[in-house]
């Protein structure tokens, strides 16, 4: 009997009899479903729960969504550096405390009915990662809850797997708000034969490390972190004044930045320092002040402006 079947009968859930129906037309029916033909379009989801497609969990280039925060915003080094224990909210003794997990998983419990498509498909774990379980929590961090599955186990088409798993998590996303003491719940779904770099994993659904943090003191240089961040925000300054005018070099110069800070990230965790380098807290303040939601809705409406077409374009 596997972990999350046991977590299930502890707590008496009853689970879902739907036959397994892991076929590669099911999911991609369910796919459009959800991107094509589904409750997205006229007369599909209930009022005020439509979710917003260009919202950045829609068009993100990252992990977690970032918190408000404004350009002119001064972001205080301060929420970078480690603190001298983990958030007293979320562990006691370096243990999850038990109210907290058993929401966690309940809310795990909640978004697993939602993949009734896969019957059978079973989390191999869940987990929390990020900034919440390390030493380097802030007000602005979110609890990222990773539920992990082996892709290998359906044997179809892993991308059309994981196409899925992403349009009901960016959904599930996108219609919720759920905060633990004061933390938005951020949910994602991770191919366990997939390398996740992360100086602190916490297994939920086993309750115990996976990877204990390091409480060792790190220094960051937030002088470089800073530099890196504002040479992002100018470009992305300088594409917002001609982007309507000039709307195909735009997109050219959106996915150029795109591939820049996606580049920048990946170097700063595999680096020594990994979460504390500068690339990644360059990252993090870009996050904090919407440049990433900023950009991503700059590239939905210069790719429609590009699309779009006059009476007079006609041939």
């Amino acid at each position: 009997m596997d972990k999350w079947q046991k977590f299930l009968i502890t707590e008496k859930k009853k689970k879902s009899k739907t036959p397994s129906r892991k076929s590669g037309a099911g999911i991609e029916r369910s796919l459009k479903w959800f991107l094509d033909t589904g409750p997205q379009k006229k007369g599909g989801y209930p009022k005020k729960r439509r979710p917003n497609f260009r919202k950045k969990k829609f068009n993100d280039i990252s992990a977690p969504p970032g918190a408000p925060g404004g350009l002119e915003e001064d972001i205080d080094p301060e929420t970078f550096e480690k603190k001298p224990e983990l958030n007293p909210k979320i562990f006691r003794n370096h243990s999850m405390k038990p109210k907290v997990r058993k929401r966690l998983l309940k809310i795990s419990e909640d978004f697993l009915e939602k993949l009734e498509l896969l019957g059978d498909f079973e989390p191999m774990d869940i987990r929390l990662t990020g900034s919440l379980a390390n030493y380097n929590w802030s007000k602005y961090s979110d609890i990222d809850l990773h539920i992990i599955f082996d892709f290998s186990q359906v044997d179809k088409d892993p991308a059309l797997l994981k196409a899925y798993l992403d349009a009901v998590r960016v959904n599930w996303n996108d219609t919720h708000d759920i905060r633990i003491c004061g933390f938005e719940v951020e949910i994602y779904v991770e191919d366990a034969n997939e390398e996740h770099i992360a100086s602190g994993l916490y297994s939920v659904l086993e309750n115990k490390w996976i990877k204990e943090p390091d409480p060792t003191q790190v220094d960051i240089d937030h002088v470089t972190a800073r530099k890196k961040s504002d040479d992002l925000l100018t470009q992305i300054n300088l594409i917002e004044k001609f982007a309507l005018e000039k709307p195909r070099a735009a997109m050219k110069s959106i996915e150029r930045v795109r591939h820049k800070i996606r580049r920048m990230r990946a170097v700063g965790l595999t680096s020594d320092q990994a979460e504390f380098s500068p690339e990644n807290i360059a990252f993090k303040i870009l996050r904090r002040e919407e440049a990433l939601d900023r950009l991503g809705d700059l590239r939905h409406t210069v790719y429609d402006k590009v699309m779009s077409m006059s009476e007079k374009d006609e041939v």
